[in-house]
């Protein structure tokens, strides 16, 4: 799912959690397998045109899969130098985000503080450290998104008074029908709320 939950405190030998005052929600960020797999196939994609386009400039094969030396520098071998260039700052910045784990995080809520914290690491600078945190007495409900088509989106978010709804899952690729209606349902009877959009 889209966070890994950690009861601490309370929680009794059976699994029951009504007796738990933390719940900590450890949110996946850029680190996850696609986001490798696309870095990868980025860079090794946009090495492999660099490399022809350098080895038609210089008449040195240096791809060991294919001669690259029989293309012509102008047009086809500076074409492919410049997709290669464009390719490697794709993988650049898909590894920097993997790095800096954009988007990861946690949810923390605190019963015994009647505090919830959210955490989010962003981009380096300012603002690389995104925190928000209210009251528990200020959670209105548990809203549950779910919208299927072309671009899919399953997310849970909490009403809050005097706010937006704050998102607490992950962004990007949507998470099993079952295991989002679960979540939502266990963080409502947690912090005693009702569940909207199921």
């Amino acid at each position: 799912m889209t966070a890994s939950t950690t009861i601490n405190k309370g929680e009794s030998p059976n699994g029951d959690n009504s007796a738990s005052n933390v719940l900590n929600q450890k949110v996946l960020g850029s680190r996850r397998f696609s986001n490798y797999w696309w870095a990868i196939v980025v860079t090794s994609g946009a090495t492999g045109f660099l490399l022809a386009g350098l080895s038609s400039y210089l008449k040195v094969n240096l791809l060991p899969v294919t001669d690259a030396t029989q293309l012509i520098f102008i047009p086809q071998g500076i074409v492919m130098g410049l997709y290669g260039i464009a390719g490697l700052l794709l993988s650049l910045y898909l590894w920097l985000a993997i790095l800096w784990d954009i988007g990861g995080g946690y949810n923390e809520f605190n019963r015994e503080t009647n505090k919830i914290k959210i955490f989010r690491w962003g981009f380096p600078g300012k603002n690389r450290k995104i925190e928000i945190d209210f009251s528990t007495k200020d959670v209105q409900s548990v809203r549950v998104e779910i919208k299927e088509g072309l671009n899919p989106r399953r997310a849970l978010y909490l009403r809050v008074k005097g706010r937006r709804d704050i998102p607490l899952t992950r962004v990007g690729q949507p998470i099993p029908l079952k295991d989002l209606e679960v979540e939502g349902a266990k963080l409502a009877r947690f912090l005693g709320v009702s569940v909207e959009g199921l």
